[in-house]
């Protein structure tokens, strides 16, 4: 197929957004989600006296512990997850629970469906708006992982040439990671580069720089939080915070053993994690779910000693894995609840091997390579949060893949050629395994760990 290039494509700053524990999918989205709306009837002069909104499959089975009927209520006040102060919206959501009704007197009704089957997607929500009783308006979206949304009929319409469609046109679209490494050779220039060049069609340079920059920031200020924050997790599993603990011991008495390299990189990933599962501000890196591990990455191999930033090296991280993040947002999921753990810490995990591999000096076949490595170990990861909780395993989760990431761009660096297993076939096969795999696995609580662990 000869592809025309004038196609867009999605942005990396779409792949990194700023939001709210403790789910990218299940909070995030729907906060999104309720917002639309409630901005669709807006443009439309419509001044319905009743909302009501109905989660199915995993939005219905993992929605209480996620968050997700409290944030629907939070972006129908007008919340957005990039811009929520915490203390105002608590304040909007208690009075709304004690009015039983929005300050315009809209009664918002939560319908938990756990029988009708999910459509386009396993994350979905339906909003009827109805005066007197009668109907006035309805609509079905989704929630597609990462905080992306979608309308039933955007999810309907096909995706031609396995691009995403949106925007301008990028001056080098690539559908698949072997085009990005053709348009690499062709243009003599890396993956970031390459990544960079189509930012630049969506928006000044500058622009682009002084978000990647800040969206480093808001990592290492996730980081800082959790790694001086103590105390129990939100939740009936009573998890206590550990991140703090390991943090001052690394810090008062700093080991000398070679293992203490899996110490800094465990005790930044878990203070990500520990953080989101507390409802605070997380970037979703690709998710919130697994939002630890490129931090974690970042902070251990793009900061000097005394802790400084090293600002090309982030950038040149950020711009690398989120080409990479890309590719499995076309190709396949980032959704848990589309292909399980592997579609959240797997692509984190194959996204923070290839952006390290390119920190590292690696060709753009050597962060492929990493990228590949990065997600064959993680294939057929399930997501099975115990009591719907973004705690276990998640938060440990992103500790062993922070670890994995780390090894697996330093198998590639050290590999002797080519290797036999291309970053599109392990994606593929990501998203065939995804969908083989139980429904129970995927972001359900119904298997796994979440039915042989007992919550206390």
């Amino acid at each position: 197929m000869e592809f025309v290039y004038q196609t867009g494509m999605l942005s990396v700053l779409d792949i990194f957004r700023i939001g709210v524990g403790p789910s990218s999918s299940h909070t995030v989205g729907p906060m999104r989600i309720a917002a639309r709306y409630r901005s669709r009837l807006d443009k439309k002069g419509l001044r319905p006296d009743q909302l009501e909104i109905i989660f199915r499959g995993s939005l219905a089975f993992t929605g209480a512990g996620h968050g997700t009927f409290r944030a629907a209520k939070l972006g129908l006040l007008g919340f957005k997850p990039e811009t929520i102060k915490m203390d105002v919206a608590e304040a909007a959501l208690d009075a709304l629970d004690k009015a039983d009704a929005l300050p315009d007197g809209t009664h918002v009704k939560i319908t938990i469906d756990y029988e009708t089957p999910t459509r386009l997607h396993p994350n979905e929500m339906v909003i009827l708006a109805s005066l007197n009783g009668e109907p006035l308006d309805q609509r079905t979206y989704y929630s597609t992982g990462g905080g992306f949304i979608a309308s039933h009929a955007q999810l309907s319409r096909p995706v031609k040439n396995d691009f995403i469609r949106v925007g301008v046109p990028s001056p080098h679209p690539f559908p698949s990671a072997a085009e990005l490494l053709a348009i690499c050779a062709r243009e003599d220039k890396s993956i970031a580069e390459i990544v960079l060049a189509n930012e630049d069609a969506k928006r000044p340079r500058a622009k682009t720089l002084k978000n990647l920059d800040h969206i480093a920031a808001v990592m290492m200020q996730s980081i800082g939080r959790g790694l001086t924050a103590t105390g129990l997790l939100p939740g009936s599993l009573k998890v206590t915070r550990r991140a703090s603990g390991l943090w001052n011991k690394l810090t008062s008495a700093p080991p000398n053993e070679r293992e203490a390299l899996f110490d800094w990189l465990n005790v930044y990933a878990m203070a990500v994690n520990e953080e989101n599962a507390a409802g605070g501000q997380v970037v979703t890196a690709p998710t919130n779910g697994a939002a630890g591990i490129i931090p974690s990455i970042i902070r251990h191999y793009c900061h000097d000693e005394d802790g400084t930033m090293q600002v090309d090296q982030t950038r040149r991280f950020l711009l690398t894995a989120g080409g990479i993040g890309l590719l499995y947002k076309q190709r396949a999921s980032i959704s848990g609840a589309e292909m399980g753990c592997q579609g959240e810490v797997g692509v984190a995990c194959s996204m923070a091997a290839g952006g390290l591999c390119a920190v590292w000096g690696g060709t753009p076949e050597q962060v492929a390579s990493a990228a590949e490595i990065g997600m064959e170990h993680n294939l057929g990861l399930t997501c099975d949060p115990v009591g719907g909780l973004v705690q276990i395993p998640c938060i440990e989760r992103n500790a062993i893949g922070a670890v994995k990431a780390a090894n697996a761009a330093r198998l590639a660096l050290h590999a002797p050629g080519q290797m036999i297993v291309s970053l599109d076939a392990v994606i593929e096969t990501m998203r065939q395994t995804g969908l083989d795999m139980s429904s129970k696995y995927k972001e359900t609580s119904q298997g796994g760990l979440a039915v042989n662990v007992i919550e206390c």
